[in-house]
């Protein structure tokens, strides 16, 4: 059961929190506004598209960039005013200890939690994904870096396909080749000098000027055909060749896995930055309650001078995280250091921060 203090604590972080979700929605919008207008104007992009599709989506990015950190600063603004106005003092006073006040900060911040965590692996990855078509639509931005020469895909734990070009114009590729290995030991090749993709379900490809050597033991048998294609069914599609710089935060979380067990089963080398990617939406919910204890230990004494100095250390702690955050991201994406050790580093280092500030918060 909830007393009357809990409720009253909710009250006030959850108001103050969305008010201040508000007003960093609104100058983050007016901000990238003035900084887009004039590309809003020579693209010719409707209005519609940017009052409807385009903000919504850029606010929902930013929201899940900047959560924890409006998380700290609503805390610490309320609760400073709170100390200011000398109710935490009179709180401690009553008997509540600072152990019990924490508990309607943890029932508040389990909430944005919830919410954030939903948020992060669902919804903040498709807005991105439509923010990033209407980028490339309408803006040019967003260029296609997935490789289309010399590529290697396996396409079954036993099956392996090359080729030397891939056009991503007509889904053609030039010099394929497909491999079949068993026990180590090659069993069928084929060869084809174009090789064309065919929509369907399941994907369908259409060899032309191919051989098959088929090989058992120290025999060998060879088919060759230059009139009629050969129609063969692969687990590969055009789609398997786009690689945006930023597509991996416009995976939803179900995505991302498949995406990761589908390069991994392939051998493809550019698996790291999804699962730096899934590494981040697991450890950044959690940094809620690490930042909340922060901000009710700093802003829960009453200091001379008023709340300005707890206003600043919240910002500048909210500003750290993102920071730490995003280097985690770089160097997690660029080092042999485990994924997950890489992300949480920067939730280690706040959970001391938290527990130094704890110790030394008001009784």
């Amino acid at each position: 059961m909830l007393s009357i203090l809990d409720r009253y604590i909710i009250g006030k972080f959850l108001r103050t929190f969305f008010f201040t979700v508000l007003i960093f929605s609104l100058v983050s919008m007016i901000i990238d506004f003035s900084e887009k207008i004039e590309r809003f104007i020579e693209s010719g992009i409707p209005t519609r598209v940017i009052a409807l599709e385009y903000f919504p989506t850029f606010l929902l990015f930013i929201l899940g960039f900047l959560w924890p950190m409006l998380t700290l600063i609503a805390v610490i603004f309320f609760t400073g005013r709170m100390a200011d106005n000398s109710e935490i003092i009179s709180i401690l006073n009553a008997g509540v200890s600072f152990w019990r006040l924490m508990r309607p900060y943890l029932i508040s911040a389990g909430f944005l939690f919830l919410l954030y965590l939903g948020g992060i692996h669902y919804f903040v990855p498709l807005a991105n994904s439509h923010r990033a078509m209407i980028e490339r639509v309408w803006f040019g931005r967003g260029r296609d870096e997935g490789k289309t020469t010399n590529v290697h895909f396996f396409v079954a734990p036993d099956t392996k396909v090359y080729m030397t070009h891939f056009s991503k114009r007509d889904s053609a590729a030039r010099n394929f080749r497909i491999e079949q290995i068993v026990d180590n030991r090659l069993v069928s090749l084929t060869k084809a000098r174009t090789a064309r993709f065919i929509d369907g379900d399941p994907a369908r490809w259409q060899l032309d000027n191919y051989e098959t050597r088929t090989f058992d033991g120290m025999s060998e048998s060879l088919v060759v055909g230059t009139r009629e294609p050969l129609d063969t069914v692969l687990n590969l599609r055009p789609e398997d060749f786009v690689d945006y710089r930023e597509q991996q935060s416009a995976l939803t979380t179900p995505e991302l896995l498949t995406q990761i067990r589908t390069q991994r089963q392939r051998g493809a080398g550019n698996i790291r930055k999804y699962e730096v990617e899934l590494a981040r939406r697991t450890a950044e919910p959690f940094t809620i309650f690490i930042l909340t204890l922060i901000g009710l230990s700093v802003a829960g004494r009453k200091v001379r001078g008023g709340m300005g100095i707890q206003l600043a250390i919240g910002i500048f702690m909210g500003a750290l995280f993102v920071f730490l955050s995003r280097f985690a991201s770089t160097i997690s994406a660029g080092t042999d250091l485990p994924v997950y050790l890489g992300m949480w580093m920067p939730n280690i280092l706040f959970f001391a921060a938290a527990m130094y500030f704890v110790s030394r918060a008001q009784r």
